[in-house]
């Protein structure tokens, strides 16, 4: 198993790979994406899907919230590959497992993993031990964020073209830095190359939240406060648009759980499906 040298990746991005593999243990088909490789790479006792936090009932609007926004992600990373756009920047990208699952698409593009230099050490060595590897066109990219390292300067010295479209994505990271840390990503971003597309997670207000899920939401604030690592920013969503287009984005809209639930969970008898009023999408297009 990974040395000293790495760290294991946050209870988050553990809980969200084992939502994912969840899904596709539980739910009945059709599944709205298919991922049990962050469930490999966790390697967690035998016992985890009796959980507290993996309860499949308690759970179910998390767990169809983080496996739609995934689904979504990948949709967006999908379509601009065939409008020729060849490089994907994944901002804090934990579990992400999109290069193994979809290497038709991914190796045909240049994907660049962002994430503390720690947790991305260990899962360097996790692909590596599984046999997934880690191939010429997958850029595990290591940035400090603490020591106030600049992502958009670490990406240079690794092969990303300012010159070429991107396709940036950044999930369950929003609600963790400051309102003007959030500001200065989205400057970043949109001063990359015309036809370059962000897609950002944001938590609404707990008090606007759906609510058979606020507490649940709220003890993931305590949780999260009690770790040393509180959320500090929410956004409604004209906010969170207000920011993208005074940043300097051309095209900025809002992607509800409404609308994610229209798209991909239409039709199902179980009642899975995202909450309303919690975690949405901006989709910015520069």
């Amino acid at each position: 198993m990974p040395d000293a040298q790495t760290t294991m990746p946050d209870s988050t991005a553990v809980r969200v790979a084992l939502w994912r593999a969840m899904h596709v243990r539980v739910d009945p088909p059709p599944h709205v994406i298919e991922d049990e490789i962050g469930l490999q790479l966790v390697a967690p006792d035998e016992g985890w899907s009796r959980r507290p936090d993996m309860n499949p009932q308690g759970t179910s609007h998390f767990r169809a919230s983080i496996v739609a926004r995934a689904r979504f992600i990948e949709d967006l990373v999908v379509e601009q590959f065939g409008r020729g756009v060849g490089q994907y920047v994944i901002l804090g990208a934990g579990l992400d497992t999109f290069a193994q699952r979809r290497p038709e698409i991914a190796s045909c593009m240049r994907v660049f993993e962002i994430d503390q230099p720690g947790p991305q050490a260990w899962k360097r060595q996790r692909l590596i031990e599984l046999g997934f590897g880690i191939p010429e066109w997958l850029r595990l990219v290591p940035v400090d964020f603490e020591t106030g390292d600049a992502w958009w300067q670490r990406l240079a010295e690794v092969g990303f073209n300012t010159g070429e479209p991107v396709v940036v994505a950044s999930t369950g990271v929003s609600m963790y830095l400051t309102r003007d840390a959030v500001a200065a990503t989205l400057r970043q971003v949109a001063g990359l190359a015309p036809g370059s597309k962000l897609v950002m997670t944001f938590l609404l207000p707990l008090d606007l939240a759906d609510p058979k899920v606020r507490p649940g939401l709220q003890m993931a604030e305590e949780g999260a406060r009690a770790s040393g690592t509180p959320f500090i920013s929410f956004f409604t969503p004209e906010e969170m648009m207000e920011l993208a287009r005074k940043a300097g984005f051309r095209d900025v809209r809002h992607v509800s759980a409404a609308t994610l639930t229209q798209r991909y969970f239409a039709g199902r008898t179980d009642g899975l499906r995202p909450p309303n009023n919690a975690e949405e999408l901006l989709v910015a297009s520069t």
